[in-house]
């Protein structure tokens, strides 16, 4: 079984030029032989593998590039291996509102501090946007001005941020904008961090699921953002998710979704990420999207930003990496010992390699309630503004040309 275990799992690294101990970056050395065995369960045996360190590249990056544009994920070794998951998902519903609270008592609950050395100063743990420049700080102040932006945010404004998570946005909002903004998570270690973060700003942090909030005082809303939460509400959801938004959203408000997208509709995220990472969680396709929004919602405004995520992770990467005695040897109940370091860099460049090959995008979809009578989206008005201001200048060269 050994012998058969390592040819099936060699041959199939082949489809992707990776050689079992080569000289070349992303090439694998394997220091136990265990590893073909476990490999033969697909993702989950893979990354299971690497934490225990049953294999190593010297760049894993260049590793998941080769296996992920190779297509090695719809082998049918890997379907396989995630067959009954995809078969619980489509049964059950994964994110009822008992089961939302797994991801965020098992990833978002983790001691800030682990966070606050790998993240930027806005603790946006997001796709940040290296829009002419390399630097992480930067990059995410220029992801949350284009939020404000895009939302048409006013002092007047009373904001939504639906998974608040530590601030960053209530934050950035109210002190450039002047607007008030209501932030809402599950995370126990979120919403403290958040209360502080944001002291003496016209912000409030609620613990609370987003559906409660028809039935709370806080709304209505002239803004309501979600950033990287829609990721942890499960695609039998995103039609009661956008129903909540449509009832406490102003007749003339508009509605930002900042979302990793997923190229294919699925009804799980990967074995491993669903254990190790993100439990009970998935990233949505356009078309659950547009269905779940279908007559409810109209989709103003729908631009893709996922190469943004390639720099983000990678910054996320280094800095984890650089920070790593110091994350080491913080006091907490769950120890970060090297398990736990080799598991954040597999889910950091896995993630990496999969927005980079586009089986991931960044989508920023703008929406405004059906039936609302707003007119045309002023951000999609000076886009055109702008080509019509290109095309009358190309069309009065090419008369001009003519003539002589």
């Amino acid at each position: 079984m050994q012998a058969l275990a390592r040819r099936i799992v060699t041959g199939l690294l082949e489809r992707a030029d990776i050689r079992v101990n080569g000289d070349r970056p992303w090439d694998i050395r394997v220091n136990n032989e265990r590893f073909y065995a476990r490999a033969m369960r697909g993702t989950l045996g893979v990354g299971e593998s690497y934490m225990d360190g049953d294999w190593d590249a010297e760049s894993l990056a260049a590793f998941f590039h080769h296996a992920l544009g190779a297509g090695l994920r719809f082998h049918p070794l890997i379907r396989l291996n995630r067959l009954a998951q995809d078969v619980y998902a489509r049964i059950r519903n994964l994110q009822t509102r008992s089961r939302a609270r797994a991801v965020a008592e098992e990833h978002y609950d983790l001691d800030h501090r682990m966070y606050a050395l790998f993240l930027g100063p806005w603790n946006q743990y997001t796709c940040c946007f290296f829009d002419g420049t390399d630097q992480l700080e930067k990059a995410e102040a220029c992801k949350l001005e284009m939020l404000c932006d895009k939302l048409e945010i006013s002092a007047d404004d009373r904001v939504l941020d639906i998974g608040c998570g530590w601030g960053g946005f209530a934050k950035y909002a109210a002190s450039t904008r002047g607007c008030r903004v209501v932030g809402i998570s599950l995370s126990d270690e979120q919403i403290a961090y958040a209360r502080n973060y944001t002291q003496g700003l016209p912000v409030e942090i609620h613990q609370m699921d987003y559906r409660d909030l028809p039935a709370s005082p806080h709304g209505p809303f002239d803004k309501i953002l979600i950033c990287g939460m829609i990721e942890h509400v499960g695609y039998k959801n995103y039609r009661g998710l956008m129903r909540v938004v449509r009832s406490v959203l102003r007749n003339d408000g508009l509605f930002l979704l900042h979302t990793i997208g997923n190229r294919d509709s699925t009804p799980v995220v990967d074995p491993w990420i669903e254990k190790y990472i993100f439990r009970n969680s998935m990233a949505p396709s356009m078309r659950q999207l547009a269905r779940a929004a279908e007559d409810l919602l109209v989709i103003e405004d729908w631009e893709n930003y996922g190469h943004y995520y390639v720099p983000t992770l990678q910054a996320w990467h280094d800095n984890f990496n650089r920070n790593w005695e110091a994350i080491r040897a913080l006091d907490t109940p769950r120890p970060f010992d090297e398990r736990f370091r080799r598991m954040w860099n597999f889910y950091l460049m896995s993630s990496r390699a999969a927005f980079e090959v586009e089986d991931l995008h960044l989508w920023h979809l703008v929406m405004t309630r059906y039936g609302s009578g707003r007119g045309v989206y002023e951000r999609v008005r000076r886009r055109s503004a702008g080509r019509r201001a290109s095309s009358d200048k190309a069309a009065d060269a090419g008369v001009a040309q003519t003539r002589n």
